[in-house]
């Protein structure tokens, strides 16, 4: 039997292999918190916390943190005996009846960067739009708008569905001389491509500062940083575009329906996402009276609304 062994490209020697030990376990919200505080300062080299039971996450507001009911802990150790004495850490701490799930796994380093443009390639969204990552060609049709992103990145690439689903809308629109707010604008992807495919001006907003800095760095990456501005949500100024989109899940969606709503032009189009199937209605509802809204466009159980407003 011939081993499969990774051969260093430069030298032509047998790549050096690290391997990291990790450990996860299911827990509850009230002690998931204190549980990865531990983790850490057992020596954890990284501890994330995802969702066990497939809730839906709603976007915070300001100066909270919230947690999923059950929540998944993961922390990668260095060795195996840290990764069984953090183990017993847990339990002495917190007790045997708050876990479930225990998993250990043995990690391998790998080249992360390279690991992501395997999985990631220039995707089209619409007939003319495309995301085009660093290290690909662009398409050759001479008609094509490339968005250029990196996969990676935290706040967005195109590749969620509720991204992808106003990408496709975009690329629809006739955009040439419009301005835009993208409400909501972590990596400014949305932002980006209105510009890209014609929209005169960009405002892109959040409530984070990295997700502004995010949509500033791709602003420079394809050109058109002097036509958008980047604020924090609470000094948004109030004048309204032709165009507004907001990606940012559906209940902030319903709770900000006043603001967005005077953020656009009487006649200006409204696009929202983040919005599961179920909550669809609820989110429409909240935008009727201001907003001729069209039918609900769905994609792997998420949800785009768009409407025109009336007044």
């Amino acid at each position: 039997m011939t081993e499969n062994i990774p051969i260093d490209a430069e030298t032509g020697h047998p790549e050096a292999t690290v391997c990291w030990h990790q450990l996860s376990v299911a827990t509850t919200e009230t002690q998931a918190d204190g549980a990865a505080d531990l983790l850490s300062d057992l020596g954890a080299l990284s501890v994330s916390l995802e969702d066990e039971g497939d809730q839906p996450l709603f976007e915070p507001k300001p100066g909270e943190t919230p947690i999923w009911r059950n929540t998944r802990i993961i922390a990668l150790f260095e060795s195996a005996t840290a990764a069984v004495a953090a183990r017993q850490s847990l339990l002495e701490r917190f007790g045997e009846a708050g876990f479930s799930g225990w998993r250990t796994e043995l990690i391998q380093d790998q080249a992360w960067e390279r690991a992501w443009l395997e999985h990631f390639k220039p995707m089209r969204f619409g007939r003319r739009l495309w995301i085009v990552p660093t290290g690909f060609d662009a398409p050759g049709d001479p008609e094509a708008v490339c968005v250029k992103l990196d996969p990676g990145l935290a706040f967005g690439t195109g590749t969620h569905p509720t991204t992808a689903l106003c990408l496709a809308w975009l690329d629809g629109q006739d955009l040439a001389g419009k301005t835009l707010i993208d409400f909501g604008c972590g990596s400014g992807v949305l932002a980006v491509a209105g510009l890209l495919l014609g929209a005169k001006s960009a405002v892109g907003v959040d409530i984070d500062p990295q997700a502004l800095a995010a949509t500033a760095d791709n602003a420079r990456k394809n050109g058109v940083e002097g036509r958008i501005d980047s604020v924090l949500a609470p000094q948004l100024p109030p004048h309204p575009a032709d165009l507004l989109l907001a990606n940012i899940l559906a209940n902030p969606l319903i709770e900000l329906a006043p603001q967005l709503t005077a953020l656009i032009k009487p006649g200006g189009q409204l696009v929202l996402s983040g919005i599961l199937e179920a909550q669809a209605e609820a989110v429409l509802e909240a935008y009727r009276t201001r907003f001729r809204m069209d039918p609900p466009q769905a994609l792997d159980g998420w949800v785009r609304l768009t409407g025109t407003r009336l007044d």
